[in-house]
């Protein structure tokens, strides 16, 4: 017995001296992730890898890092804290970084590559920066701008002659050899901007620049949009200490957007020849490239209902233009940056959803469809790189696992289009970067026991070397949480269709006592699949459960971002599992990567199909004997936070909590580009904006469930939603909680403001659902 009890201590002694995790230490220094680096790239002779990395002391404070692959070694290239000033940002940069998610980034956020190879650009305390990797030391750094001169989208020119930037709504460039600097365009001022992406180019269309340079840096094609015929909003900013008015030009579903012109300019000025847009004005411009001779450049036209996407080409010199290809759907047209024009073969490769999935073509530049170059029923998330003098294709994939993201190459010939090779190893999820001439690739993997790691591999995916190994050994942010690790397990159900529906469950982290013989938590041996017909209690840890528990469900459920992946995990969900919750995500129909069926359910009408999902996953976990039915909380941000109200107001009986985070309540309040892709203009479908908004389906929200929670600068999903619902609800006399973060945007960004509304939640769900933790066993009374 003193054996067996000894024996039973030293399984045990890992987890008893583990420990937990909290809200402060989350979102705290150092990144609980470990060193991860950010914005990876190659240079162009392959002979370094360069990336962004936090500081111990302050994660979001970037510098400039490289990897030198000859010598095996990483070393600092700029310290961020030791150049510029560290000014307020400008409201245009503030408003960047919010649309690109960047906002709590400090430093040096983003950098490019020379072609050369010896230089990098940078901006940093509204100064632009050029790094010298051959100069002598102390030498390396050289100003291109003055101080307090407003540098946005700065980039190097392809064949690194000049530095182009944005500054003050007009376009310069900066002659390197010569030392010259030339404005392009002047009249950049009030409602007009010049190389500027607008505002929903930059949040939904995924197009951050507004400007592109010719491949022999000959010119510069770039957008010019007038922004007066857009209604302009007044909305009150609240801040700790004042309140300002802003005048917001907002494009509303239903409502004008931007004029917007595609212009051509020299790279040291001169007229401006305009490219004729079309007849019908009211357009989006959403991509533009050129053809690799220069001597062409192609954009994309998007119809206003976005059911059709034209891709066409201009001749530079006569601006004759010739329509290449015409995209067009029933529903809406996906946008993306999978356009490479050939250089060896008057042709280009293109991505479509003509077959129900997204996959990858060649046409020829005369518009006729010449091969597929991947086919079957999964997704091409990404087109990676070509190897034309090799003819491959290298692509990112969901084909052997709908949760997993992995990397493949296919013949440019088309002669493997149903069997790609994937060439990177591990289960879990790969972001690749390749660099140029697909000769090597750097890849960040990761998997619900392993933080992200980085390493560079030769084409065929074998390992060259570790950029950032990450290893979870002493030492480590996590390592010290890491015997409390819950691993997840993944599963399906069938939605109302027939259609398969991935969710993810971590179980409480106390539920009961670990069996004998059972592997490490955290270990890869336990992340299993688990079917809906079975109890993932006996499958997950080697688990019997006699408690019911409550449990905190979450999603994002929106199109355009899966939430349930097979990747290292979200630390707050790990905080909720160790608090004794069991926490479940599932991807609801509307979602992306799984094809056209699946995301089109949510068309004409949101918060239907998704909610129909999401309340088959609640009775799943009803019906499962280790959940308390009656304790099941909700939440969510943003689409989540609308879903999160969406349930409540239709089935409230069934939830006893739920947070709802910046959430959209009138979707005539959203932006045009969004809103308008799922639901037509409110002109148009006029039935199916009333039955989406959550003030439709008010009456269902009776009590007292709600945390209602929104920052007061919100640019994006502006206040307005909150404040409409605050008033619905105030007016038929439900209670609910309130919470607002003066002068904060939708993401809620910094490292304090983290804290509080993750705490806030974490408190508000205590309160709700942890009274239902109970024992059902009888009382074992000591002999």
């Amino acid at each position: 017995m003193r054996l067996l009890l000894l024996a039973a201590l030293q399984v045990l002694s890992p987890l008893v001296h583990a420990e937990r995790l909290t809200i402060e230490r989350i979102f705290s220094d150092p990144d609980l992730n470990g060193p991860s680096p950010r914005a990876l790239k190659i240079a162009p002779d392959g002979s370094r890898v360069t990336f962004l990395r936090g500081r111990a002391d302050d994660q979001n404070q970037l510098d400039l890092w490289a990897y030198d692959v000859a010598s095996g070694q990483s070393r600092r290239l700029v310290d961020s804290l030791a150049i510029g000033e560290q000014k307020e940002l400008s409201d245009a940069e503030k408003a960047r970084r919010e649309r690109e998610r960047i906002a709590q980034l400090k430093g040096i956020v983003a950098y490019r590559w020379a072609p050369d190879s010896r230089k990098l650009l940078f901006s940093v305390g509204e100064r632009l920066w050029l790094y010298d990797l051959d100069a002598r030391p102390g030498q390396e750094l050289r100003a291109l701008t003055p101080k307090g001169f407003e540098v946005n989208d700065a980039k190097v020119s392809p064949r690194g002659g000049y530095v182009s930037f944005v500054s003050r709504q007009n376009l310069y460039t900066i002659d390197l050899a010569r030392h010259r600097n030339y404005q392009l365009t002047r009249d950049g001022k009030g409602p007009i901007h010049n190389g500027e992406a607008e505002f929903v180019a930059q949040e939904e269309m995924a197009r951050a620049t507004g400007y592109w340079w010719a491949p022999d840096d000959s010119a510069i094609a770039y957008e010019r949009y007038d922004e007066s015929g857009v209604d302009e909003v007044k909305r009150t900013e609240v801040y700790a200490d004042r309140s300002e008015t802003i005048s917001q030009r907002y494009p509303a579903a239903g409502r004008p957007n931007v004029a917007v012109k595609l212009g051509l300019v020299g790279a040291k000025g001169g007229r401006t020849q305009w490219i004729d847009l079309g007849a019908d004005a009211d357009i989006y411009l959403a991509r533009v490239d050129w053809l690799p001779d220069a001597k062409r450049v192609s954009f994309q036209r998007e119809s206003r209902d976005q059911r059709r996407l034209d891709l066409i080409a201009v001749e530079v010199g006569t601006l004759r233009q010739q329509l290449l290809l015409t995209e067009t759907s029933r529903t809406w047209i996906n946008l993306h940056d999978d356009l490479r024009f050939l250089k060896h073969e008057d042709a280009f490769v293109w991505a479509s959803e003509r077959d129900g999935y997204k996959h990858l073509y060649v046409y020829g530049l005369d518009g006729g469809l010449r091969r597929a170059l991947t086919r079957g029923d999964w997704e091409v998330d990404k087109l990676l790189a070509l190897d034309e003098k090799n003819g491959k294709a290298y692509f990112a994939s969901n084909r052997d696992d709908p949760l997993q993201q992995q990397v493949y190459v296919t013949r440019l010939d088309g002669a493997d289009a149903d069997k790609p090779t994937r060439i990177s190893a591990g289960e879990g999820w790969h972001d690749a970067e390749f660099g140029e001439q697909a000769a090597a690739w750097i890849d960040t993997y990761s998997d619900p026991a392993t933080p992200p790691q980085v390493s560079l591999r030769k084409a065929d995916g074998s390992r060259i070397a570790w950029v950032e190994h990450n290893e979870l050994k002493p030492g480590h942010p996590y390592w010290t949480y890491r015997d409390n690790l819950v691993a997840p397990s993944y599963g399906t159900l069938k939605s109302e269709d027939g259609q398969e529906l991935h969710y993810r469950v971590y179980k409480p982290r106390d539920m009961d006592a670990i069996r004998p013989g059972s592997p490490p938590l955290g270990s890869s041996q336990q992340l299993g699949d688990v079917s809906a017909s079975e109890d993932p209690a006996a499958a997950i840890h080697g688990r019997t459960s006699h408690k019911k528990y409550p449990v905190f469900m979450t999603y994002y459920g929106g199109p355009g971002s899966q939430y349930v992946k097979r990747n290292w995990g979200n630390h707050f969900e790990q905080y909720m599992a160790e608090h004794g919750y069991v926490v479940f995500a599932m991807d609801n129909r509307g979602s992306p990567r799984r094809g056209r069926k699946f995301s089109d359910a949510i068309f004409q009408q949101l918060g239907n199909a998704e909610i129909a999902d999401q309340l088959a996953g609640i009775a799943w976990l009803k019906a499962q004997p280790w959940v308390d039915a009656k304790h099941i909380g909700v939440f969510g941000w943003s689409y989540g936070g609308y879903q999160t109200l969406m349930l409540l107001a239709k089935a409230g009986e069934q939830i006893a909590a739920g947070v709802a985070v910046a959430p959209v309540t009138d979707w005539t309040l959203y932006d045009t580009h969004y809103t308008e892709r799922y639901l037509d203009t409110p002109q148009h479908n006029a039935q199916g904006y009333e039955l989406s908004g959550v003030l439709h389906w008010i009456d269902g929200l009776k009590s007292d469930k709600l945390l209602l929670v929104h920052g007061m600068a919100d640019d994006n999903v502006l206040f307005a939603n909150s404040t409409k619902l605050m008033a619905a609800l105030q007016q038929q006399g439900t209670q609910f909680r309130l919470m607002t973060y003066p002068g904060a945007k939708h993401g809620l960004s910094t490292p304090a403001l983290k804290k509080h509304v993750y705490a806030l939640i974490a408190d508000y769900f205590e309160e709700t659902l942890k009274p239902s933790v109970h024992d059902e066993r009888a009382p074992v009374r000591a002999p």
